[in-house]
């Protein structure tokens, strides 16, 4: 290796152009790493998650870089009257919902399994707020292998001021204290001795005229200043073979499940090295392996039932009543395939990416990578409503295939009085469903970016009078719609898969790569 490098250099001193060449590859390099770099700082801002508390008054993203940030509402008045003015009216104000930045946490690092040779990616899959208690926020957190409890409070500021070197400034931290020894202090020994010099001091040691001044040590000031400190309450690891697509609450408050791709186990929040495994569809030869599980989530109100969907179309609602292990389901929602539909796409979109319970636990919704169904939990003939979400695409599940489009986990949402529903689509457009019980069936597309009209799919379907206003709240992030100005093309690389409902209000938060928008009726 010495001997090329000398050559090389030799060389390089009679020939231009092997410095030429050299320079070029060089700046190469660096280019090639400079785009790798903005690549990684662009994908580790991507959101992946999203998720309301049960009041609406906090809403929490992940990110693939590991990162939390919460956000809060603020309320504020449109009129600044004074008071007299106020008293007057006899209406309440309202105001467009707004959020602010709250707070932020790194949550996940990138971690590596040595035993399985397996890199754990920090990308954040679910968050999920926990009963918040005494002022502090509780939420889960979970990457593909662990999860984790977190507690976001409010905490004083200390802050050190300068030393007491001013005499005045001292009172802060006691009295002045004088001499430490009085010189007129004679010490005794045991037989009744008494020693000319104090306890402890040298020979060649004297006391100055004015005593030995005060101790000058620093002021710690409390002021009212708050700041947010995020803690790590626990770390649920080890429970998952495979990786969490999966985590849920009950409502008692006590307890959450997890769920991989061939088990759910159950947790408590107080114990984090025990789980029980409730769900097992591992069969005893992997080769028999007919389908997974993609989405388990609890009901609402009943802490004893829990649905979990599965890759060939399926919901089974389970009851912990019945038995310990519950392989055994109490329903089974699925709806007949149509005969001579079926193709070589056929399971492959007809696999379930998210289900959501309706907030009274009377519905379930389901997204399959083409259309949204609500299930009636008491009746599992067949889904009670059925929307087509991009039905323009079936033609092109060939190139979906191709370029793996057609595996893409899209989420989907009810708003909290169960009259409407919305899931995402590609090129950054959303759309939202009603489903009255009047049998309505209106729908709005409408795109993740400052004008959310500005793009609209013809379809059939009447729009929705409701939400044809719609206006952004604030983002985050850099516009990243991505869609041609002619409308008929579509872009697959730009996709908006996350978004949430707000438990009480007409407002939904959607995610489109790195931004962060909202919309109000």
């Amino acid at each position: 290796m010495v001997q090329a490098k000398t050559c090389c250099s030799e060389l390089s001193d009679y020939c231009p152009t092997v410095l030429i060449v050299q320079v070029v590859v060089r700046h190469r390099i660096l280019r090639t790493l400079c785009l790798l770099w903005f690549y990684v700082l662009e994908v580790v801002d991507i959101i992946s998650s999203i998720e309301f508390d049960r009041t609406g008054d906090h809403l929490a993203t992940g990110d693939r870089g590991g990162r939390v940030v919460l956000f809060e509402r603020t309320y504020t008045r449109d009129h600044d009257g004074n008071r007299r003015d106020l008293e007057k009216m006899d209406f309440p104000i309202t105001r467009h919902p707004e959020f602010r930045y709250k707070t932020e946490f790194q949550s996940h690092e990138p971690e590596f399994d040595y035993l399985k040779s397996l890199e754990i990616e920090e990308k954040i899959n679910k968050i999920r707020w926990c009963q918040s208690a005494n002022g502090a926020l509780f939420l889960l957190s979970t990457n593909d292998k662990t999860i984790k409890f977190w507690k976001v409070h409010e905490k004083k500021v200390k802050k050190i001021c300068d030393m007491n070197v001013d005499p005045a400034k001292a009172a802060g931290n006691g009295p002045v204290v004088g001499p430490s020894i009085p010189t007129s202090y004679k010490p005794y020994t045991a037989n009744g001795g008494c020693l000319d010099k104090p306890l402890g001091v040298s020979n060649d040691f004297s006391f100055p005229p004015g005593g030995v001044p005060s101790l000058r040590l620093p002021v710690v000031l409390t002021g009212n200043e708050m700041s947010l400190v995020p803690r790590c309450r626990r770390i649920y690891a080890h429970a998952h073979d495979y990786h969490i697509n999966s985590i849920s609450n009950n409502s008692d408050g006590e307890t959450f499940i997890s769920a991989d791709d061939l088990r759910i186990n159950l947790w408590n929040l107080e114990i984090s090295n025990q789980s029980f495994n409730i769900v097992d569809v591992k069969p005893a030869n992997m080769e028999d392996l007919t389908e997974v599980i993609t989405s388990a989530e609890f009901h609402p109100t009943h802490c004893h039932m829990l649905a979990y969907s599965s890759s060939r179309g399926s919901i089974r609602l389970v009851d912990m009543r019945q038995s310990a292990l519950c392989d055994s389901h109490s329903k089974l929602f699925e709806e007949q395939e149509v005969p001579g539909s079926r193709s070589f796409f056929t399971e492959i979109i007809a696999s379930i990416s998210d289900i959501k319970f309706a907030k009274d636990g009377r519905y379930i919704l389901s997204r399959d990578y083409m259309t949204l169904k609500l299930w009636d939990i008491n009746m599992d003939s067949g889904p009670v409503s059925t929307f087509q979400v991009h039905e323009y695409l079936r033609p092109k599940l060939c190139d979906l295939y191709e370029n793996d489009s057609i595996f893409d986990k899209f989420e989907c949402c009810l708003s909290g009085d169960g009259l409407r529903v919305a899931t995402g689509s590609y090129s950054n457009l959303f759309r939202v469903f009603g489903c009255s019980s009047e049998g309505s069936t209106d729908a709005t597309t409408l795109e993740a970016s400052k004008n959310p009209m500005r793009r609209q799919v013809q379809t059939p379907s009447r729009p929705s009078r409701s939400l044809g206003t719609l206006s952004r709240g604030f983002r985050r992030g850099a516009d990243s719609s991505g869609v041609d100005t002619n409308g008929n093309a579509f872009d697959f690389t730009t996709k908006l898969l996350h978004l949430a409902w707000h438990p009480t209000e007409n407002s939904l938060a959607c995610a489109a790569s790195n931004s962060l928008y909202m919309y109000y009726a």
